[in-house]
């Protein structure tokens, strides 16, 4: 059983279910830009561009700990808004609604 087909063909069809793989996709590319914004965000605020060291120090690490915490109470933030306004709207959940926060 696949997710991308649904729990169980009902017809004769039992084909792919296009609509749920673009909404896959759809969020993989969510979760990838979001992620690829926030390291690069992070890294610039967090780690001088000088590199004395193969670790990072204390401050970086607690740093990047708290940009990315930030970052992940932002994208919960508004992952609820769209979806409100996608239930108010008569929509009901989007295709964010997986669980994942995105």
């Amino acid at each position: 059983m696949s997710f991308l087909t649904g729990a169980r063909p009902t017809g004769p069809t039992g084909g792919v279910n296009t609509d749920k793989i673009e909404m896959a996709i759809t969020e993989l590319d969510t979760i990838t830009d979001f992620f690829n914004r926030m390291v690069a965000s992070c890294h610039a605020k967090c780690i001088t561009p000088r590199y004395t060291d193969g670790e990072l120090n204390k401050g970086e690490m607690v740093c990047i700990d708290r940009c990315v915490s930030k970052y992940n109470e932002v994208q919960k933030k508004v992952g609820e808004k769209i979806q409100s306004r996608g239930a108010a709207a008569g929509g009901g959940p989007g295709p964010g609604a997986s669980g994942l926060g995105f």
